[in-house]
């Protein structure tokens, strides 16, 4: 095998009938845009084309989406029946728990909160902007943030989700001076050598829309030293 071939073999972290997650790389882009670049559902769709040796188009919907500079737990549906259910989870409030983590360069304070703004999307920067008040246009973001652990230099905080937004966790994080490790377009100074930021999609945790069973699905983070420092903590 190549090394191209090896870098575009996704990581499975859980496979059914219905649905596949892959552990996302940074860089990775979810959906096409104007770039032309290849998606990572591209990859996925060969992988299940050459592991069940299905002819033709293989079908793989897009349950949700995770910025190019974000690592983490995606999930893919391998049915339009099971797509079908999955939108309707995504559309419920509480019924899909999502948690990321993050490295900032501040030590939050207070340690755990969860923060509410208004977010305005900028189509032509490709970003949103956080308000404390409601603006034109605006869309209501809410998350909760939790303080895990130090190094020398960094920070580790766990984010929940309650709202799903453009670049929610980003913007929201920045507004109250919370920079995200490598992320140039919200406010930290040096981008990291890959390109992408500390922001990991550490899990997901929903009842299987098909089984009905619970699901929890959690995505190792990056080879990086930073992470490794971080999940090396979280383990002892």
């Amino acid at each position: 095998m190549t090394t191209t071939e090896q870098k575009n073999t996704p990581e499975i972290l859980f496979e059914d009938n219905h649905l596949i997650a892959i552990n996302k790389r940074c860089g990775d882009i979810v959906q096409g845009d104007k770039t032309g670049d290849k998606t990572v559902g591209d990859d996925v769709k060969s992988y299940l084309k050459d592991k069940y040796n299905k002819p033709g188009n293989v079908f793989l919907g897009v349950t949700h989406r995770l910025d190019r500079p974000t690592s983490g737990v995606l999930l893919f549906a391998r049915t339009s029946k099971c797509l079908t259910r999955m939108n309707e989870l995504f559309r419920n409030d509480g019924s899909i728990k999502k948690t990321y983590w993050a490295v900032v360069e501040a030590k939050p304070e207070p340690p755990s909160a969860t923060l509410e703004h208004w977010l305005v999307r900028n189509e032509k920067q490709n970003k949103s902007f956080a308000y404390l008040q409601e603006q034109k246009e605006s869309k209501k973001a809410a998350l909760t943030y939790r303080y895990l652990a130090s190094s020398d230099r960094f920070h580790l905080i766990e984010v929940e989700l309650h709202t799903g937004r453009h670049h929610q966790i980003r913007a929201q994080l920045a507004a109250i001076g919370l920079h995200i490790k490598g992320d140039l377009k919200y406010g930290f100074p040096r981008s990291n050598k890959d390109g992408g930021i500390h922001l990991h999609a550490r899990t997901i945790q929903f009842v299987h829309p098909v089984t009905l069973e619970s699901l929890l699905v959690t995505a190792p983070v990056p080879f990086d030293p930073v992470w490794q420092f971080f999940e090396n903590c979280m383990q002892k």
